[in-house]
């Protein structure tokens, strides 16, 4: 059985709007196992942003602890978190965040710059990871001449720079046109399933969302539902649709002819 890789246990976090208290999360509980890919989903003011950025170390919670792969993170001081979230966080945002200035191979590196000393060596896995997500080739091009689905697929290489234990993606295809969300959604998957990759993404893309493992309903700061996703079916090779056998690589199943994935309402 895969190791938890984040344990929250009564996470709360409060905000202040003058005097008056807001909570954004409460007593919220979650285990995240090596090797998951999980939704997050929820109306607005749920808490999903919140969520996020306590898990990423951005914010620090109220109350509650978080066990970030072995290592107890809620009291680090400020100068011992900006490495837990260099070495151990991988973080992908719905506006790609690249630095206009630098090429699709320099800002895979950028991250790595604390972490690995030869140029060469981060050059040569800068240069692997943009050949994992398909952009070959591409390397030397600046996010000018990049598309939105290729600066994404930049955006996830710059993810994995220093081989995280979660990545944290927020809104990954919240900018894209349906053909490239298409696209980064089975790339996401194919990292889980191929890389044994841990994904937590916060999405409104219910499409999106089908293509995890597990799904979370966040409301009110609470994790109030929760539902299979059908990516742990294929994990185990077997149609949700008919129960038959398929191949990772399917996107129909071969018994039924019905997708593999569907994009029916989920909560």
């Amino acid at each position: 059985m895969s190791k938890p890789v984040l344990q929250l246990e009564k996470l709360g976090k409060t905000y202040m709007l003058g005097k008056r208290p807001v909570p954004a999360l409460s007593n919220l509980n979650l285990t995240v196992n090596q090797g998951e890919f999980i939704a997050i989903m929820g109306p607005s003011g749920s808490g999903k942003t919140t969520l996020l950025n306590v898990i990423g170390c951005i914010d620090k919670p109220t109350n509650g602890r978080i066990v970030l792969d072995g290592v107890d993170v809620t009291e680090m001081p400020e100068n011992s978190l900006y490495k837990i979230r260099r070495d151990k966080m991988g973080f992908v945002f719905q506006t790609f965040n690249l630095l206009p200035y630098l090429n699709a191979r320099e800002n895979v590196e950028l991250p790595m710059e604390g972490k690995i000393k030869s140029k060469a060596e981060r050059k040569k896995r800068a240069s692997n990871l943009l050949a994992m997500v398909g952009l070959s080739g591409r390397e030397e091009h600046r996010p000018g001449r990049l598309s939105a689905g290729e600066q994404q697929r930049v955006a996830i290489a710059r993810a994995l720079a220093n081989d995280p234990a979660i990545i944290l993606a927020d809104e990954p295809t919240g900018n894209l046109d349906s053909q490239n969300k298409q696209g980064i959604i089975k790339l996401l998957a194919n990292l889980n399933m191929t890389q044994g990759t841990t994904i937590i993404m916060v999405t409104h893309d219910g499409e999106a969302a089908h293509h995890t493992e597990r799904m979370l309903l966040l409301r009110d700061g609470k994790i109030i539902k929760e539902k299979q996703g059908t990516h742990a079916l294929k994990k185990n090779n077997v149609c949700p649709n008919c129960g038959s056998t398929i191949k990772p690589s399917d996107d129909t199943c071969p018994s039924c002819k019905k997708p593999i994935y569907s994009s029916d309402e989920i909560f």
